[in-house]
């Protein structure tokens, strides 16, 4: 999934919009029956930022691919199986594996207030649902809640949501729609700009690391490793000790240990 926001937003419409929130889903995993989770992860960005996370991400691919950067798309999935030009030509897994946590490593070294949001859905604990509409509603009301939390602290934003070309656009258009309008369990969504974008990965540094916010806990919960998610668990929204940013949405396990699981039980 990719973001050319810049194309979508002409200066005197920034300067309202002050937030970007980016998603990112597992493109294969809605519809995949050997994957038990489908998940929905990306960042939550102030749009200065967006330029100086791309320019380390630039930096990042031209370590990798010197003759030409721009032609490097961070997709953790493909760096993980090497099967692709330019990750086909880095031969060890141990080294594509550090690749990725060099992705992580910008957003988990980010000063500027950058968040991190992912909803992981047990697919099988809601056999009637579609996962992609579940994990969404989560991620729109949960930025939605960030957005409200800063307005009540004096810093009132905007949000807007950023995603992936996909057969879900008209679907989750409406929902965004819906969500505003008639509203969700949490109520009206009121923060958030407009309908969703939905862009082309390649054209956005931001939306690769968002990639890599969705791969890290695809792994830990599809997969049980660990590594990158303890990368970048600090960076998931928060407040008052409490996890807003990571949802584990399942039915199946009431005394689950994961970190968001946890964090509620402890709140």
């Amino acid at each position: 999934m990719a973001v050319r926001w810049a194309l979508f937003h002409p200066a005197v419409f920034l300067r309202h919009i002050m937030y970007l929130c980016i998603y990112l889903d597992d493109s294969d995993s809605a519809g995949n029956k050997d994957e038990d989770y489908l998940v929905l992860g990306g960042i939550s960005v102030f749009e200065r930022q967006v330029y100086w996370l791309s320019k380390q991400l630039d930096e990042l691919a031209a370590l990798i691919w010197h003759e030409d950067p721009q032609a490097v798309e961070f997709h953790a999935s493909e760096i993980y199986r090497g099967k692709t030009s330019p990750w086909d030509t880095v031969k060890g897994r141990d080294e594509r594996r550090k690749v990725i946590k060099d992705v992580l490593a910008v957003l988990a070294n980010d000063k500027h207030g950058t968040t991190a949001f992912a909803c992981a859905v047990h697919k099988s604990s809601f056999p009637n649902r579609d996962p992609m509409e579940v994990a969404f509603e989560q991620l729109c009301n949960r930025f939605d809640l960030q957005l409200r939390r800063m307005h009540n602290q004096g810093d009132t934003q905007r949000g807007l949501i950023v995603l992936d070309e996909s057969s879900y656009e008209t679907t989750l258009q409406q929902l965004a729609r819906d969500f505003r309008t008639i509203g969700s369990e949490w109520g009206l969504t009121k923060n958030i700009a407009d309908v969703p974008l939905f862009v082309d990965s390649k054209a956005s540094r931001c939306v690769q690391l968002a990639d890599h916010v969705a791969y890290s806990v695809f792994r830990r919960f599809n997969a049980k490793d660990t590594q990158y998610l303890d990368l970048i668990l600090p960076k998931f929204d928060q407040d008052q000790g409490k996890i807003h940013g990571l949802v584990h949405y399942q039915t199946y396990d009431g005394n689950c240990m994961c970190p968001a699981c946890m964090s509620r039980k402890m709140a």
